[in-house]
């Protein structure tokens, strides 16, 4: 899709469809949408969408006005909602040039950004192996429009761009299915990648793994005819500002059956979902590449596939980990803190002061925070806050979950130094705390988006299916560092 901005009134945007958004309770006589309000056709509640095709005085063929909620409530992160299910509907009518219009209390270069990431993602369509898709109804070109005199906004919707189609080459990855994206494949997409941006790229494979004690890692991979592949993605700055070196770890199952502690078969199919977090950080290093911050970036993604083969590990198997500690399997389905842990000891190795880790972690986190939250962890307040402000400013929710010293007596092994599961309760909270006897003494983030890397059901904004959730925060992160 064809991303525009443009200075004109209202009055001469040329376009199919031109967006308005309208707010509850205030009046409106923008294009003869007064007689609408007052007759109650049009209310402004939140995404409510009225198509209307004539306007007063406007050029464009179509007034398609959203309501945008309560104006005290209304912010960047509603606008990008708005200008997503702008262009879904739009689309359906088979309409493929639209205009958003921001008028002047909406004219800021946040604004503008959010306009622009809406419209690309809100244009994302799971259809790739479709032999007919979208009936036709592609979406050929989406403008930014605000009035002349406008500050420039150019650079906002420029970086709104980046990190949309960041976030949508996130969404594709996860999108993929099992066959078409195993962990070599997967290191191969992100070796393209970053040649493409400018990232330098290292994929380290089996035997390097073993060369470095990775056993957590690798007994995960035993029972695939797949090998495992560790993604190492760098971006480093013309010219660091500070000491401070960001790593950002991601779970890379590209599928996950559980291995010998098998998962039902109802809803495995989308477990080729499980490399979400390693699909986030990769789509944030290539928004990153492109966007520049003043700090060294540093990404690894564990891929690995978790198969019941004749050589999996089975339940009562204990591996060694890379920083030393040993570790007894008591579920294999509990697989992605396995390789999380080697990954993690890895970066701090790395020289990153630093973590953020994303994972389709546990099904825990499920049922405590549902699929509207992503639940977050930490060692380090301090930590935390700084990326629960980065999440804040992108519109994306995320949750400060516990993680007291009294949540480890759960995780006992009379066999080796941890289990790798810690018993039914606190299921989220165990599987971080595990997480964290790797991270110490970095200052880490562990971000639990089991249930908000998937849409089971589409929104009015966004397609069913992956949502690319935490790229926008952690792009926000690394881009507004300090010291």
């Amino acid at each position: 899709m064809e991303l525009n901005l443009r200075y004109q009134p209202l009055e001469a945007v040329e376009a199919d469809a031109v967006v308005l958004v309208a707010f509850e309770g205030q009046k409106d006589a923008r294009a003869g949408l007064a007689e609408w309000i007052e007759a109650g056709e049009i209310t402004g509640k939140m995404l409510e969408m009225t198509l209307l095709h004539q306007a007063a005085g406007l050029r464009a063929r179509r007034l398609l006005v959203v309501g945008g909620g309560k104006p005290e409530a209304f912010g960047p992160p509603e606008l990008r909602k708005v200008a997503g299910a702008a262009v879904r509907l739009l689309k359906g009518r088979s309409i493929r040039r639209a205009a958003l219009y921001l008028d002047a209390g909406l004219a800021g270069a946040e604004y503008a950004r959010a306009a622009a990431e809406g419209a690309l993602l809100g244009d994302y369509e799971p259809d790739r192996y479709k032999t007919t898709k979208n009936n036709g109804q592609a979406f050929e070109q989406f403008t930014v429009a605000a009035a002349p005199g406008t500050s420039d906004l150019g650079e906002a919707v420029e970086r709104g761009r980046v990190i949309a189609e960041s976030q949508n080459f996130a969404r594709e990855l996860v999108n993929e299915p099992a066959n078409r994206l195993t962990p070599t494949l997967l290191a191969e997409r992100a070796r393209e990648m970053a040649a493409a941006h400018g990232l330098e790229c290292e994929v380290l494979d089996q035997d390097r793994m073993r060369q470095l004690g990775m056993g957590s890692l690798l007994g995960v991979a035993m029972g695939s005819a797949e090998p495992p592949a560790l993604i190492v993605l760098r971006y480093r700055p013309a010219a660091a500002s500070g000491s401070s070196h960001l790593g950002l770890v991601g779970k890379g199952v590209t599928f996950d059956t559980g291995g010998i502690s098998i998962k039902p078969a109802d809803g495995m199919e989308k477990m080729k979902y499980d490399m979400a977090g390693g699909a986030a950080t990769i789509g944030a290093m290539r928004a990153l590449a492109q966007l520049k911050p003043a700090i060294p970036v540093t990404a690894f993604i564990p891929a690995v596939e978790n198969m019941p083969g004749q050589r999996a590990q089975r339940p009562g198997d204990i591996v060694t980990s890379m920083c030393g500690k040993t570790i007894e399997v008591i579920n294999t389905d509990a697989e992605g803190r396995l390789i999380l842990a080697d990954a993690l000891c890895y970066a701090r190795g790395q020289g990153c002061t630093h973590l953020v880790d994303a994972a389709t972690l546990t099904g825990a986190i499920v049922v405590a925070l549902g699929h509207i939250y992503v639940g977050a962890f930490t060692n380090d307040d301090a930590w935390l806050g700084r990326l629960l402000s980065a999440a804040r400013a992108e519109g994306e929710k995320i949750w400060h979950m516990p993680l007291e010293d009294d949540y480890k007596d759960y995780l006992k092994s009379a066999f080796a130094d941890l289990p790798n599961v810690g018993g039914r309760w606190g299921g989220a909270v165990t599987a971080a705390w595990f997480l964290k006897e790797f991270a110490d003494p970095a200052p880490w983030v562990h971000l639990d988006i089991a249930g908000t890397a998937w849409l089971d059901d589409a929104k009015p904004y966004s397609a069913k299916g992956p949502t690319g959730v935490a790229v926008r925060t952690l792009v926000n992160l690394a881009m507004n560092w300090k010291e």
